[in-house]
């Protein structure tokens, strides 16, 4: 089961470089397939994680899980949205794309400095 878990936040770790680094320095508010692909990965293995660490009766703490959630589901909003207009012929957005890159930021300050009070 561990190493199950440890793949899970190799992708998930991988989802949130391909997110910031598309979006903060890589496309200058182009949409690219990495940030896309990156924001649908960190939302599937957030869920798989949080899914897999319940399974093995660890505790989590359910509400920086919700407030994550949320975040990864905007990333995902902004990033869809941006390809779609892009698609679409509408031009790029890169307002959404920077707004993608800036949650991913905040969602990895919120798993890393939010600690539970013992």
């Amino acid at each position: 089961m561990e190493l199950l878990v440890n793949v899970f936040v190799v992708l998930h770790l991988l989802g949130m470089a391909a997110i910031i680094g598309s979006a903060l320095f890589l496309s200058r508010g182009v949409v690219t397939p990495y940030l896309l692909w990156g924001a649908r990965a960190q939302l599937l293995t957030g869920i798989a994680l949080v899914g897999l660490v319940q399974a093995n009766d660890e505790e989590v703490n359910n509400t920086k899980i919700a407030v994550k959630l949320v975040v990864a589901i905007a990333v995902v909003a902004c990033a869809e949205i941006a390809g779609a207009a892009e698609r679409k012929g509408k031009g790029s957005r890169p307002q959404l794309v920077t707004a993608a890159g800036a949650l991913a930021l905040l969602n990895v300050l919120v798993a890393v400095l939010w600690t539970t009070a013992s």
